[in-house]
Order: structure tokens, then C-alpha cells, then sequence
């Protein structure tokens, strides 16, 4: 059981080595991308959420 969790690591220890890590600078883009999206996709739902709450309220005549 022991030369299995050592073989394991090993085998573990070879894939990490495998990986190419994202830089620093691509990781502050894509975290500003995602940010700036969010906040636009936030922005538009709120409106349309908006708009037709209005609509619903002049249709029921609230």
C-alpha cells in the first residue's frame, strides 16, 4: 500500500511539473475581463428586470 501512495506522488509530482502556470499579467487581464462583463451583464439584467416590472405594472394597471 505504501509503494502505492509513493508511486502516486510520483506520478503527481511529474504532472505538476507538466503544467505551464499563467503569469501574473495574464491573470490580472482575465480578472479585469471578467469583472468588467459581470458588471456590464449585471447592468443589463437590472434593466431589462426593470423595464418589464414597469411593463407589467402599466399592463395589470398598478
Amino acid at each position: 500500500m505504501i509503494e502505492k501512495i509513493k508511486q502516486f506522488l510520483k506520478e503527481v509530482r511529474l504532472e505538476m511539473r507538466k503544467i505551464t502556470w499563467s503569469t501574473r499579467e495574464e491573470i490580472v487581464t482575465s480578472t479585469i475581463a471578467v469583472v468588467i462583463v459581470s458588471l456590464l451583464l449585471a447592468i443589463f439584467i437590472g434593466g431589462v428586470d426593470l423595464g418589464l416590472s414597469h411593463l407589467a405594472n402599466l399592463l395589470l394597471g398598478r
